[in-house]
């Protein structure tokens, strides 16, 4: 079986409040943790109205605080905005309250525009094509190896989960050289997927951290009792999606509209046919089906499964049905 695990971008909805994203996020953590997910990881974004998760690594310890088993952790902390020491002693401090659980997804994306950027930074300095080096720099601080001559306190020996993220080749390549595993993020950024696949699956070094490759791959799942229920939860990051694409501009998540697709015109239907290319959206059989063909297709290690929608108890109610899903389908 295909391992499988749950990203949650802590959404906050439409008439919802911060409070209430952030006690739904630990209530879903622990809801996937009984149905059989792997790990659960929140993502850095900073100045979206509609993501409760900015605060990363304190979101990280509310809901692992809220489970026992499951992995959780960053999918991913954005390096640029900072420095590899601060990094190695947040993580190294999340370790030594959960030993053993924590996961560190790497991505060199600031995770928000240019002004949120500078205002998070004070200035524009530090530079993505430094992301290989900050890498290592963080990898040292964990070895305890003495190559900074820095010891990170909490961080030096922590049992940190190193993934390298991305959405590019570039990506591919840094995790491929460093012998890391790599998360690609098909979700919502799909165009580079087969490419950076086959770079990273080529060039894989074995290292002490990982032997041979380990491929995850985003995934986004609305899932129903019923083609047309899945259908209609699914136009809540629909809209979502097509308001930050037409404005720029982040909503909070907003209900469901029937119908929506419908009424939403070529350009638009064409965004969302590319940008949720690597979706299932329907009843049970056919979340099954469109995971199973993705599978195939890609031979991914794992899936990195994402379902935002606006009611919670239907979304627990998707993550379910996604399992039951990843259980019955065959190995790629």
């Amino acid at each position: 079986m295909t391992a499988f695990s749950l990203l949650d971008l802590v959404p906050v909805v439409q008439g919802g409040t911060v409070p209430q994203a952030l006690a739904n996020a630990a209530d879903l953590a622990a809801h996937a943790e009984r149905i059989g997910f792997q790990r659960y990881w929140v993502a850095e974004h900073h100045g979206m109205e509609g993501i409760a998760s900015a605060a990363t690594a304190v979101v990280i310890a509310h809901v692992a605080q809220a489970t026992r088993t499951i992995r959780v952790g960053a999918g991913g902390i954005m390096l640029p905005n900072h420095s590899p020491l601060q990094i190695a002693e947040a993580f190294g401090t999340l370790d030594a309250l959960f030993p053993g659980r924590i996961d560190l997804g790497l991505g060199r994306a600031p995770g928000s525009d240019q002004r949120v950027a500078a205002a998070i930074r004070r200035n524009l300095d530090s530079d993505g094509n430094e992301f290989p080096r900050d890498v290592m720099e963080l990898q040292s601080y964990f070895a305890d190896d003495g190559r900074t001559g820095i010891r990170a306190t909490p961080g030096a020996g922590a049992d940190v989960k190193l993934w390298i993220l991305g959405s590019s080749t570039f990506g591919a390549q840094l995790a491929a050289a460093l012998g890391l595993p790599y998360a690609f993020a098909s979700h919502f950024a799909p165009g580079m997927l087969d490419e950076a696949i086959a770079v990273y699956r080529r060039n894989f070094r074995p290292s002490e951290a990982l032997a041979k490759p380990h491929l995850m791959l985003g995934f986004n799942v609305f899932a129903a009792d019923s083609d047309e229920e899945g259908a209609y939860l699914a136009s809540s990051q629909q809209q979502a999606f097509v308001a930050l694409r037409t404005t720029g501009t982040g909503v909070r998540l907003p209900p469901p509209v029937r119908g929506y697709r419908e009424g939403l015109g070529t350009q638009g239907n064409a965004m969302l046919d590319h940008v949720l290319s690597a979706s299932a959206i329907g009843g049970p059989a056919k979340i099954r089906r469109e995971i199973e063909a993705f599978l195939e297709r890609t031979q991914a290690d794992e899936l990195m499964l994402t379902s935002a929608m606006y009611d919670h108890q239907a979304r627990k109610r998707s993550l379910e049905i996604a399992a039951e899903a990843m259980r019955a389908v065959e190995p790629a």
